[in-house]
């Protein structure tokens, strides 16, 4: 299997029919073999029934999973890498706001040599001020903390190789920051303007209370790219930094001792100078504990360190 596409599917009854006659348009002239794998995310409406409807038509091309309730479009779309069997996986929408007629420019792209190709929704069709305005910001932001530059992280529409997908898994709401954990693992990323059409039916299952997700999402997803394999780096430099306020409170209140004869056990900056040098401590001690974690995890689950593009004149790993 050469091809393998990715779709979440959440109450889209009436998207699905217009979805496949996209596919079948698009997959038609493509030489290769390739698949369509539609995850069902707990749909409440007849989303179920029309995916099996055209699986049982299509056997050779159509797969369906069916959660037994709504997990999100994270899990929907960890389910559909991990049951295909794709060498590039594409992922898109259901709702035909991204468009399939796209996919054959992202394979060309892959094919310059790139691991992943992210699709840019350049002239989007949606609420200005609901949606564009804080996506511009969240993206804005999520470049600018990870060094991930990308115009558009909400954009589903995304090619990949699937070894760009292994050494991390999706969990929670990240499925937005595949990118970022594909270039902590030395993926070659590239971004294209891709179609963007307004939404015929249904409705939006985002809103503006996603903000505040993303951001909590975003310091997780910094923590564990950036941190999570040298953990003493965040909580050791916290902590030397409040010891070294803690000192420098510590010495105003001393000068003001000798030379301005004001009490020191008195003063509120006392308190605070033992606090932050109480926490500075404190988190250090907690930086040592992640980094005996840290070993104990690559060492029981024999998890290397390093990720390895290519293997050249090398014996097998025993361990594959």
């Amino acid at each position: 299997m050469n091809l393998s596409l990715v779709i979440p599917v959440y109450n889209e009854q009436e998207t699905l029919p217009l979805l496949f006659d996209a596919i079948y348009q698009t997959m038609s002239p493509v030489s290769q073999s390739w698949e369509a794998v539609l995850v069902d995310d707990g749909s409440n409406d007849e989303s179920l029934s029309v995916l099996r409807e055209y699986a049982q038509k299509d056997a050779k091309h159509i797969r369906v999973i069916s959660f037994r309730r709504n997990f999100g479009q994270t899990a929907a779309i960890a389910a559909g890498i991990d049951f295909s069997k794709g060498d590039i996986i594409i992922l898109l929408d259901a709702d035909m706001q991204n468009d399939p007629a796209d996919i054959p420019m992202l394979l060309a792209k892959l094919d310059e040599g790139y691991d992943l190709v992210s699709g840019w929704r350049k002239d989007r069709k949606d609420n200005a001020v609901t949606r564009n305005f804080p996506s511009m910001l969240a993206n804005g932001l999520i470049s600018r903390v990870t060094g991930v530059h990308l115009h558009d992280y909400g954009c589903t529409l995304k090619a990949y190789r699937r070894e760009a997908l292994e050494g991390f898994r999706l969990y929670g709401e990240m499925h937005r920051f595949i990118p970022v954990y594909a270039d902590s693992v030395g993926a070659k990323i590239a971004e294209l303007p891709v179609r963007h059409h307004p939404r015929k039916y249904g409705k939006t299952k985002y809103g503006l209370e996603r903000t505040a997700k993303v951001i909590l999402d975003l310091l997780t997803v910094k923590f564990l790219v950036s941190y999570s394999s040298k953990p003493i780096r965040l909580f050791g430099g916290a902590g030397g930094a409040l010891m070294i306020i803690s000192a420098f409170i510590m010495f105003y209140l001393f000068v003001r001792r000798v030379f301005f004869f004001i009490g020191v056990s008195t003063s509120p900056l006392f308190q605070t100078s033992a606090m932050f040098f109480i926490l500075g401590f404190q988190s250090i001690l907690m930086g040592l504990i992640a980094e005996l974690l840290v070993r104990t995890y690559h060492e029981s689950q024999r998890k290397p360190t390093y990720t390895i593009r290519t293997k050249i004149n090398m014996e097998p790993d025993p361990r594959d």
